[in-house]
């Protein structure tokens, strides 16, 4: 495994789907490369922690954190180098900075602060709770949707990150999702 958490440089424009659990990130990350014949990157933390709950029964700990960052780079910087214009992103460092702090007690490993700062995308779409919440092995804030949408949203504020917040079910999210990147990238 790649063991930096720089992004690659590349000439893809990077869009992140950003969002509490159950929100529809990886959903439309796979609708969204499939409309821009392009790449996406999945939610390296899903296989990584399902594993260990597999294997252990056991859920995400501190020592977690900076393996599952290495995991998302790597992944991310191997399918920036296969996408063509744009690269959809299934979560990125920022949201495993604030998920660590809500989990962790407002602790977040360095590196991984560190990265956030330098790595750069050109858009977020924050997925609204709009959509209903589904249980899983690895789900377990069905009723913190709202306080962590809050957190998240404030994140992408106090780190000037360019975002629309995109809600609606089924095709209408899709839609929202393709306008809001036609009108922030005018030439894709």
């Amino acid at each position: 495994m790649e063991k930096s958490l720089a992004q690659v440089n590349n000439n893809c424009l990077k869009v992140v789907l950003f969002g509490p659990e159950s929100t529809g990130k990886s959903t439309l990350a796979k609708k969204l490369a499939d409309h821009y014949n392009t790449q996406w990157v999945p939610e390296y933390a899903r296989a990584y922690l399902q594993k260990k709950w597999d294997d252990k029964q056991e859920v995400c700990a501190v020592e977690d954190l900076v393996p599952i960052a290495y995991g998302q780079m790597a992944s991310e910087n191997q399918q920036a180098a296969l996408a063509n214009s744009i690269l959809f992103c299934d979560t990125d460092l920022l949201v495993t900075q604030t998920y660590s702090k809500i989990y962790f007690n407002d602790y977040c490993p360095p590196i991984i602060s560190e990265h956030v700062q330098k790595n750069h995308y050109d858009l977020y779409l924050l997925m609204e709770i709009d959509l209903p919440w589904v249980a899983d092995d690895l789900r377990d804030r069905p009723n913190d949707r709202s306080f962590i949408f809050e957190r998240l949203e404030q994140a992408l504020i106090d780190h000037h990150k360019p975002y629309v917040t995109v809600s609606g079910l089924g095709d209408a999210r899709f839609t929202t999702a393709v306008t809001a990147i036609t009108n922030h990238f005018a030439y894709v």
